[in-house]
């Protein structure tokens, strides 16, 4: 009978709570880079944060972007970025910057459309106004920071106060380096780049889920076991299914990037990072910090032990 392929060995022996100071060192390290690299570089807000007209046009012929540029420029409506996208050297993304008003920001759009003359179609124009996109960027931060204190929030409440910290740091790790891979790539931040954010922190969270709820019914059959020992366990016993579901979201993940377009390519990326870097953060900040928190053999047996009360009752 086919039994399936196993690409681990059946018990694992790692010593990943040993490894806990290199690895913070590792984090330390990534997390100082970014915060610089946000303070000095920034972000390359889209148009829905910045504001601004974005155009995506398609040329009959491969496009010369130093030409254009300066022709573009050179019509008064102020500095106007050009991309290149696609493969075949015809599409063209075109930001012009924001307007105060409307008279100015339809006059500005139309000089562009009329340098740019029949050769170049009109794909997608979008047009934000800069007081939206400061609403976007404060709803953007608050939605983020909503979404990880509910989500440290339930693991407080489904577990103990502990593994809550220990789930709000991994979280706070993983949406700073998602945003410093936004920075540092130079990417298009916008919209899709906070989905891509919140959902990196969900996976993350659901990654450092499935190593609690194995520690906490580690800690309940082996009360005696030292608690270092009893974290390495709970992680080898989980470390084929992390493998797995990583490497099927990836997989996953990596089709939208080749195949998903410009628009989609950002976010994809980041989802990627995210997988690694949620992994990481699940094994190596969220469990480590039950250490420092002097995680005990008798925490989190109790609420197992009121979850199989209505089981055995029933029984």
């Amino acid at each position: 009978m086919f039994r399936g392929i196993k690409f681990l060995p059946g018990e694992t022996k790692v010593d990943f709570v040993g490894k806990r100071f290199i690895a913070l060192f590792f984090s330390v390290l990534l997390l100082g880079s970014t915060g610089v690299l946000l303070l000095t570089k920034g972000l390359n807000y889209g148009i829905d944060f910045s504001g601004g007209i974005q155009m995506e046009v398609r040329s009959d012929k491969p496009v010369d972007l130093h030409d254009l540029r300066t022709r573009l420029n050179d019509i008064g409506v102020g500095e106007i970025g050009l991309q290149g996208i696609g493969e075949t050297g015809r599409e063209v993304m075109i930001r012009i910057p924001a307007f105060d008003n409307e008279v100015s920001q339809n006059a500005a759009l139309k000089a562009v459309r009329d340098t740019l003359g029949p050769s170049f179609e009109d794909r997608r124009t979008e047009v934000v106004g800069p007081k939206v996109g400061e609403e976007l960027i404060r709803d953007g931060i608050l939605a983020t920071i909503l979404a990880m204190v509910a989500i440290s929030g339930y693991i407080w409440l489904r577990f103990e106060w502990h593994f809550g910290v220990g789930g709000m740091l991994a979280l706070i790790h993983d949406v700073v380096l998602t945003i410093g891979f936004y920075s540092i790539t130079g990417l298009e931040f916008s919209l899709t780049s906070v989905a891509a954010v919140l959902t990196v922190a969900g996976y993350s969270i659901n990654d450092t889920v499935v190593i609690y709820d194995r520690v906490r019914e580690n800690l309940r059959k082996f009360k005696k076991m030292p608690v270092k020992d009893l974290l390495n366990l709970s992680v080898n016993e989980t470390m084929s299914r992390t493998i797995l579901t990583g490497g099927t979201t990836i997989i996953s993940v990596l089709a939208i990037a080749l195949f998903g377009g410009e628009v989609l390519r950002g976010f994809a990326l980041a989802m990627i990072l995210g997988v690694v870097v949620g992994t990481f953060s699940s094994v190596y900040i969220a469990l480590p910090v039950l250490i420092y928190f002097k995680l005990r053999n008798t925490d989190a047996i109790a609420p197992l032990e009121a979850e199989a009360e209505p089981g055995a009752k029933q029984g």
